[in-house]
């Protein structure tokens, strides 16, 4: 090999090897580059808030404690089941509630007036959705599992990994199958929730458990201007009933003009959204997925180990990471071949 790049295989299970840096080469920076090199890694990195009650401010503490006595104002005591959450009652005096409670606060930046009136129209569109039952549905997109949008996996600190693409929606007839009309759409955005939901009931809803999820969003091929409805409901959608669901979202495959969109959105995005973001350009992906997940949990399309069938046989195997430097040899034992 002449030049050192990271290699991915089988390792024992107590070995532990980080993410080589690929060394940086010497190159003219042209105007776009600069842009894009605005909008990834330099971002600071997010740190996700661990939920224990003794790390919040005495503020903080307030702002909990009050919107818990607007809330059970509101409802009263004898409507638990009205007021809950992933099986989680709200007004219950509880670990699980406060992180929920604290989700809609920091959305809020702890306006609890503000917290109070989101959390209200979540718990009433949830009820009007059915978003409860959701995960039991069968809503006719077996086509799309797998492919479209479909958890896969965790990050290295545990998170449940959701993966998007939408490029199979450059094919008309596809497009046209799934969002034809109104009533097409509406059911795809139903499907879609029902995966958000998947990934939610993966989480330990408790203070230094895992708490959110990791999005990883593939650009390749996707059709902007056909998907500009579906993605503002989405969004929408997401923005406004899972608050600090994400903590972190990273955009693979990204395609030069992203870059320039993202300096003109920029301005409006707070910091705390902002440090959330990964941006990766076509070509790196593999790299970037290995910082933050493991090999073994990547799918093979994107440069990793995982199968949609290795699910099925248990936890993957742990891969070994390490850079082979130009003109060295290595003895490589790969699991399953044999020597001749």
């Amino acid at each position: 090999m002449e030049a050192s790049s990271p290699i991915s295989l089988q390792q024992t299970p107590h070995q532990d090897y980080s993410v080589p840096e690929a060394s940086p080469k010497p190159y003219k920076k042209s105007f776009v580059t600069s842009l894009m090199e605005a909008a990834t890694l330099r971002t600071p990195s997010f740190k996700e808030d661990t939920y224990f009650i003794s790390h919040l401010k005495n503020s903080e503490k307030k702002s909990l404690q009050e919107l818990r006595d607007k809330l059970s104002g509101s409802y009263g005591p004898n409507a638990a089941s009205e007021c809950s959450m992933w099986g989680i009652p709200l007004l219950s005096i509880s670990e699980k509630a406060d992180v929920i409670l604290l989700k809609f606060l920091r959305a809020r930046d702890f306006r609890v007036q503000d917290a109070l009136q989101m959390l209200e129209k979540c718990l009433s569109w949830r009820k009007e959705f059915g978003a409860d039952n959701i995960v039991e549905e069968d809503l006719g997109f077996k086509e799309l599992e797998g492919v479209v949008a479909y958890m896969h996996g965790y990050d290295r600190e545990g998170h449940p990994v959701c993966y998007n693409a939408y490029g199979v929606f450059k094919d008309k007839e596809m497009y046209e199958r799934v969002f034809g009309d109104e009533e097409k759409l509406k059911k795809f955005l139903r499907w879609r929730v029902q995966v958000l939901e998947r990934g939610i009931n993966l989480l330990h809803f408790k203070p230094g458990g895992v708490n959110s999820i990791i999005q990883v969003t593939d650009l390749k091929d996707m059709p902007k201007r056909e998907l500009r409805v579906a993605s503002n409901q989405i969004l929408s959608l997401f923005q406004d009933n899972y608050p600090e669901m994400v903590a972190r979202k990273i955009f693979i495959n990204v395609p030069w003009y992203f870059s320039m969109l993202y300096s003109m959105f920029s301005p409006f995005l707070t910091q705390r959204t902002k440090s959330k973001f990964v941006i990766s350009k076509e070509g790196n992906v593999a790299e970037t997925l290995y910082k933050f997940i493991r090999p073994e949990a990547v799918p093979a399309q994107y440069g990793g180990l995982s199968r949609p069938s290795d699910s099925q046989n248990g936890p993957p195997k742990p891969a070994s990471e390490f850079t082979v430097k130009g003109g060295e040899k290595v003895n490589i034992q790969i699991e399953g071949i044999e020597e001749r």
